[in-house]
């Protein structure tokens, strides 16, 4: 039985823990909590359970609520339910994040009431960014603006000296501050988005952390599995996989191609995309056409489809014929419904091409940040982090 199923036969699913060093600092950040739920009309919505030593608390949707707001786990209703406008009331937003995270079934653990406040601000940092993005693709080439980076193989592409990290960031991934799109990998892409949440909230609350994440990109970028390891942490896995519906605003998380040929193409192995709230999904090639779950599956499926080999031999998937494809079958409901049932299904393991869908069985979030919680090392700016007990 997984994690949600065995906790919700119970009425009370993990949730949000918030606890502290001391039991009147616990008793101040239960307050708080509680009065932000006040705030935002929540508190008939959700049950509150006090730690044995008085360490804290552990908040998750009650019952009824959870059966009401978030049936059988699926989030990307929730803006509906509540009748929240996210795009233009960063508060609705908020609130989005927070019912979401009251619904997880697998547990979000904070050291105190302003590590919260903080995993709050960065999931909103990641949306507001990320809505914002807009790249050209590409696997093979990389651009950057000159004037505020530089690049070398062993170094990646790190910071001019004098410029700061927060506009080059800004500048690079969105075009209305720069006026032209620059080419990225999706990876590579939500890897900058998360890097400008990240240090606008080191900005806010740990300045000299930030300073610190200042001189690692002056000296070498943080990549690929190196930048999950600093900067991020797995929620669900492959033995309590997540409920396939199952989003927080703010997540990166990656929709896998379930087709072991076209999967081969380099940049087609899956999509690397943060879920945006609202039931949307970032698209950073066409801004304006972010993704339902349903349009994902149906593009992903038709990857398969619209193979082809080069003049050099490679396995290339064309664009083209995939949007051709996907407005094709957009228009014919039964077809939509069969790919959307195949493809919702939990992915495979790594290296399997079997029964599995395009749905992975966990989410990515970032990591402790605040003076003595932090999680994060730099291996290259002498970061080092205060560690906290578990």
């Amino acid at each position: 039985m997984s994690a949600s199923n065995s906790l919700s036969s119970k009425g009370l699913l993990p949730g949000i823990g918030v606890r502290d060093k001391t039991p009147e600092a616990a008793r101040l950040g239960h307050q708080r909590f509680m009065d932000r739920l006040d705030e935002m009309q929540l508190t008939a919505c959700v049950q509150a359970s006090a730690n044995a030593d008085g360490s804290g608390h552990r908040y998750g949707l009650n019952p009824d609520a959870f059966a009401r707001l978030t049936p059988g786990c699926d989030t990307t209703g929730l803006c509906q339910m509540l009748g929240l406008d996210t795009r233009n009331n960063p508060q609705d937003l908020e609130q989005e994040i927070l019912v979401a995270m009251l619904a997880s079934p697998a547990p979000f653990d904070y050291p105190s009431y302003a590590e919260f406040e903080s995993a709050l601000r960065v999931r909103m940092n990641i949306v507001q960014a990320a809505r914002r993005t807009a790249l050209a693709f590409d696997t093979e080439h990389a651009e950057r603006p000159e004037a505020f980076w530089r690049y070398a193989e062993t170094s990646g592409f790190t910071l001019k000296e004098g410029v700061s990290l927060i506009e080059a960031l800004r500048l690079t991934t969105q075009p209305d501050r720069s006026n032209r799109l620059y080419s990225f990998s999706c990876y590579r892409a939500t890897e900058y988005v998360i890097l400008l949440a990240v240090a606008q909230e080191l900005e806010a609350s740990n300045p000299a952390q930030l300073a610190q994440l200042q001189r690692q990109w002056e000296t070498r970028a943080i990549m690929s599995g190196q930048f999950h390891d600093v900067f991020l942490r797995e929620y669900g896995s492959m033995s309590e996989p997540l409920p396939p519906m199952y989003y927080v605003p703010g997540d990166r998380l990656w929709f896998r191609n379930p087709d072991g040929h076209s999967s081969n193409v380099e940049g087609y192995e899956g999509s690397w995309v943060f879920y945006l709230g609202d039931g949307l999904f970032t698209n950073f090639w066409k801004r304006d056409q972010p993704f339902t779950v349903t349009t994902k599956c149906v593009e992903l499926f038709h990857w398969r489809n619209a193979t082809y080999h080069d003049d050099q031999g490679r396995l290339q998937v064309d664009d083209d014929v995939v949007d051709a494809l996907v407005a094709e079958s957009l228009r014919n409901p039964e077809e939509v419904a069969s790919i959307r049932e195949r493809m919702l299904r939990l992915r495979d393991p790594g290296g399997v091409y079997a029964d599995g869908g395009c749905i992975d069985t966990s989410r990515e979030c970032v990591r402790l940040l605040r003076p003595g919680t932090s999680e994060l090392v730099f291996p290259d700016a002498g970061g080092v982090p205060l560690a906290w007990a578990s």
